[in-house]
């Protein structure tokens, strides 16, 4: 088990930081930790508008690492987990495809926010060896929110073919898993129409229902709705799991059914993946001179190269981070280019989703299954310091494009695989049948289930949250690497998947079904509630009884904590006013809430969020990161 930072500390009042941050000091903690990094916690925090901590290497100069609530300084009023969601349209887009705005009932922001404020300090770390003057960075939790949802609010917000968003836009729920007869809740997962149609034809459909079904289907990862036919459910809650399976074993489907944390901790590699952490290193190369080369700009990764090869979300994802911070990535497409260019709603001459992830990438089409393309490849990576790609397990090998051939190419590069399982071994994987995209492994590592079981559905959540959580976690397993070389002068091959990401994000939940010291379930809120108002909708949360009589306070009313459904009972004192007028007036009483941002177009005009996002054909997100 590989720790390339057992030299590195961080050192801070973590474990006095405001209660808003507990969730992200716990991810913090828990990544430190799987890295080998010792953790010096300070005295009480003197600022609780702000978490702070420090990035030590033995090479550099301590770098401040500075997580705030907001991107704009002037705003820091206290958050939780389900109002950054609600503010920042997380619930919403969570919530179209049961018809309402709703949380994830995970800890998505603060998982992603810990993961971007360590990032962070690795990459300034960086810079200062390759002689940039840096000694701070800076992550809000808003900017990680808006992040996760780059691709949905540029669907949401091209000038040319606008697309509608939010819960209130979709006629009828449009739900996922599928349920057979004998009560089994699954997932299916095909990406190409050949296995779906020979599927559904099996099973009794028509061809006519299950091609409408296939667009229904593909809309998933881009959209976070499927409505599918209703035929399709009535003839599949027919059959038994048993005979589903064989049929999908026939037809080329593949076939996961809806598993607990629980499940997943009875795995045989569970335990290893949750003390090893989200990312796997190999070091086996010390270089004879190291790879510090000095910085062309003043971000931490510039004059850096980094080769993509990578589809849909998750790898094209940890390009673009690795591009915000600098780096020079070069994008290897098939002749023709990417077929997702074309892709709707299109900004310009390409798709709005599409450049939200690779706009500042230089593109170099590549047939890579032939021979000249797999040497033009390993040309580009003479001359890289990084490869990233997220092929199908076994496809590198196929194409002498693995660790051992690039390596040989390039002693010093750092090879980076971002799968969907631990692996890109066809041998290790849970399943040879089993796509590594995020809804499947949703539903086998316990993520669905647990939303499922917040959320008051049957299964997990359309918005890609392992896509996106798994993109943060290569390119910061990346930069980790890229660390390690500057101090140690070792290449490294690195590896993270959509199901080590899955284990990032329940680390807590492992934690106590281990039983190990610090393990214990936070307690749950007094009030955590969206409202409709006079105009708009309000998600508010009041962690403790204090916070509950502020709010009774704030609305005017005598609350009576020992009721059932109490905070039900405050619905029609909200009707009095706007939402954004009991914001105004909840921040100045010390309770947590938001508008609930339904239509993503909406994101731009608050001022709070303006910093980090950008107009144009499309709304894009900015880099979560600032340095100085």
């Amino acid at each position: 088990m590989n720790r390339p930072l057992t030299s590195c500390a961080i050192t801070g009042p973590l474990k006095s930081a405001a209660p808003d941050y507990a969730a992200i000091v716990s991810s913090l903690l828990y990544q430190s930790g799987a890295l080998g990094m010792k953790i010096e916690a300070t005295e009480n925090c003197s600022n609780n508008a702000a978490l702070s901590f420090e990035f030590k290497t033995p090479h550099t100069t301590p770098i401040t690492c500075n997580v705030t609530r907001w991107g704009d300084s002037s705003k820091q009023a206290s958050v939780t987990e389900n109002i950054m969601q609600a503010a920042c349209g997380l619930m919403s887009v969570h919530g179209r495809a049961s018809g309402k705005s709703q949380p994830l009932g995970l800890n998505y922001v603060s998982t992603l926010t810990a993961a971007l404020a360590l990032q962070g300090g690795v990459s300034a770390s960086i810079g200062q060896l390759r002689g940039l003057s840096v000694s701070n960075s800076n992550v809000s939790m808003a900017s990680a929110a808006l992040l996760s949802m780059g691709q949905y609010i540029a669907g949401a917000t091209t000038s040319e073919s606008h697309e509608s968003s939010g819960p209130r836009h979709i006629p009828h729920p449009a739900c996922l898993p599928f349920i057979s007869l004998d009560g089994v809740l699954f997932e299916l997962e095909t990406l190409d129409a050949g296995p779906w149609q020979k599927f559904w034809s099996e099973i009794g459909v028509s061809s006519a229902v299950a091609g409408k079904g296939w667009t229904a289907f593909l809309l998933r990862y881009a959209k976070a709705i499927s409505p599918l036919p209703d035929e399709l459910f009535g003839a599949i809650s027919n059959i038994t799991y048993h005979r589903i399976s064989q049929i999908c074993a026939r037809t080329g489907m593949a076939i996961c059914p809806v598993r607990s944390i629980n499940d997943r901790a009875q795995d045989e590699d569970s335990r290893h993946v949750w003390l090893q952490g989200p990312w796997e290193f190999l070091f086996e190369t010390r270089l004879k001179d190291g790879r510090s080369s000095p910085s062309t700009d003043n971000l931490p990764l510039s004059g850096l190269t980094v080769i993509e090869s990578c589809r849909r979300i998750q790898g094209p994802l940890a390009g673009h981070l690795l591009a915000l911070l600098g780096a020079e990535v070069i994008r290897i497409e098939p002749p023709g280019g990417d077929p997702l260019r074309s892709m709707p709603p299109i900004a310009g001459d390409c798709s709005a989703r599409f450049d939200a992830l690779n706009r500042f990438k230089t593109i170099r089409e590549v047939d890579i299954k032939s021979l000249a393309g797999q040497t033009e490849v390993k040309e580009l990576v003479q001359r890289a310091d990084v490869f990233l790609h997220n092929w199908a397990p076994g496809k590198a090998v196929l194409l002498n494009l693995d660790h051992e051939d690039l390596a040989a190419t390039n002693p010093s590069l750092i090879y980076a695989y971002a799968g969907g399982w631990a692996t890109d071994s066809t041998a290790h994987s849970p399943s040879s049948q089993m796509p590594g995209t995020d809804f499947m492994a949703q539903a086998y590592s316990g993520i669905a289930k647990k939303i499922a079981e917040t959320s008051g559905t049957h299964g997990g959540s359309l918005f890609t949250i392992l896509d996106v959580l798994g993109g943060v976690v290569a390119a910061q397993g990346i930069t980790i690497a890229l660390l390690n070389r500057c101090m140690n002068n070792m290449s490294a091959k690195v590896t993270s998947s959509l199901m080590s990401a899955a284990t990032l994000l329940c680390a807590d939940d492992f934690q106590s079904l281990y039983e190990l010291p610090g393990s214990g379930s936070a307690s749950k809120s007094i009030i955590d509630t969206i409202y409709a108002t006079k105009q708009g909708k309000i998600a508010v949360e009041c962690r403790d009884l204090k916070t509950a009589v502020r709010l009774a306070e704030a609305l005017g009313a005598a609350i009576v904590i020992e009721e059932d459904n109490f905070e039900h009972c405050l619905s029609d004192l909200f009707l009095s006013r706007t939402a954004d007028e009991w914001v105004g007036i909840f921040e100045h009483a010390g309770v947590p809430s938001a508008v609930v941002i339904e239509d993503l177009a909406d994101l731009q005009t608050m001022a709070h969020l303006r910093p980090a996002l950008s107009p144009g054909a499309y709304t894009k997100v900015n880099s979560p990161w600032s340095f100085k």
